[in-house]
């Protein structure tokens, strides 16, 4: 018997071709992996990526939003952060936004405004950002934001044209983990200010959106992106093993946060190297470093030492501190475990920082000789 031909069907099969052209051409030699250890990482980005595309766009309306959680201890995309929790909710900027939330212990909130992801691609530019130095908090941490609809003074923040999304940060400096932490909770609602219509049910028309979503999210982010040796970096990434760029502010960089600071570079150790890292933590509101694989995935932080902020940093007599990054434990403190890679990515974030940064410095040594 023949299958029914619909819509829905069309676009599953799209996506179902879609996830084959990845596992061929994103997950091979054509995005430099040589390895089964560096396939096995791309398709385990690939199902973070799926997930991460069926949560926040397959069933999403800008006329009753949610804010879903983006990333987590087990789905990690886009550059995710041990230290952070991150939601965001669809927006239109024909509607006006009632937002509630709390700070929740954290010490950076803040709310951006990303442009043009209707359709599940990746940002185009970061459209404003609101933090918690223009909003009022009450004595219990609670705020209550708008977003669109007529300027106010304080509390709001407008939506521009081709505003389509609203990304929450919540920045910890705790010894454990924040985003491993299934304690913290900063309790955010959205709602639109006044009346919208009901929603139709779903149908084989808004079902084929949704799944159409999903494979331009999972397409914006494999495919839609050249190899990272072979495309334009931003003035805050090194393409240059061991050597960090100086930390600089991202402009209106897609996903990222105009109050903040970031620097990026590749390391590359062998067996029995090390890299140790030496600077000084900037006065800013938060601060630390993260390993990221290849495909902009965390290390596993909810059981290893892979990331550092400044809580977590244990400082020389004269405030600066040394990091070592290697693949087993040195027995110092300020250690950073690779799970043995020899490949990764250092990124180093400073959110609101005042006065110049420090830019870190790294060298390659024995291990034996640490």
């Amino acid at each position: 018997m023949s299958p029914i031909e619909t819509e829905s069907r069309k676009a599953l099969r799209e996506l179902i071709d879609l996830l084959s052209e990845v596992d061929e051409r994103w997950a091979g030699p054509e995005w430099n992996l040589q390895s089964e250890s560096d396939v096995a990482n791309a398709h385990r980005a690939v199902m973070h990526i799926l997930e991460g595309g069926l949560i926040t766009f397959f069933e999403t309306d800008a006329t009753r939003p949610r804010f879903q959680r983006i990333v987590s201890a087990t789905r990690k995309i886009t550059g995710d952060n041990a230290d952070a929790i991150y939601y965001d909710a669809p927006v239109d900027s024909r509607y006006g936004y009632r937002v509630r939330g709390r700070i929740d212990g954290a010490v950076y909130v803040s709310f951006t405004i990303e442009i043009d992801t209707a359709n599940g691609d990746m940002a185009s530019r970061t459209g404003g950002v609101l933090n918690d130095t223009q909003f009022d908090v009450d004595r219990e941490g609670r705020f209550e934001l708008r977003f669109g609809g007529a300027p106010a003074p304080r509390n709001w923040l407008a939506l521009p044209p081709g505003a389509t999304r609203i990304t929450t940060r919540h920045y910890y400096e705790n010894e454990r983990s924040a985003a491993a932490d299934a304690t913290r909770n900063p309790a955010l609602e959205i709602e639109v200010i006044g009346e919208t219509l009901v929603p139709p049910a779903p149908s084989d028309a808004s079902v084929a959106r949704g799944i159409r979503r999903v494979a331009t999210f999972l397409k914006s982010r494999t495919l839609g992106q050249l190899p990272m040796g072979n495309r334009p970096q931003p003035p805050f990434v090194s393409i240059v093993p061991n050597q960090f760029p100086k930390p600089v502010t991202p402009g209106d960089f897609g996903l990222a946060a105009f109050d903040a600071a970031y620097s990026m570079a590749p390391y590359v150790i062998g067996p029995d190297d090390a890299l140790v890292m030496t600077g000084r933590w900037p006065k800013c509101r938060f601060a630390n470093i993260s390993l990221w694989t290849r495909h902009m995935q965390t290390y596993d932080f909810a059981n290893r030492p892979v990331s550092l902020n400044r809580v977590q940093t244990k400082l020389e007599r004269d405030g600066s501190f040394k990091m070592i990054l290697a693949h087993r434990d040195p027995k110092q403190p300020n250690w950073l475990d690779t799970e043995g890679r020899p490949f990764g990515l250092v990124f180093w974030r400073f959110m609101l920082p005042e006065g110049e940064i420090e830019t870190p410095r790294a060298e390659v040594v024995p291990f034996a000789k640490l």
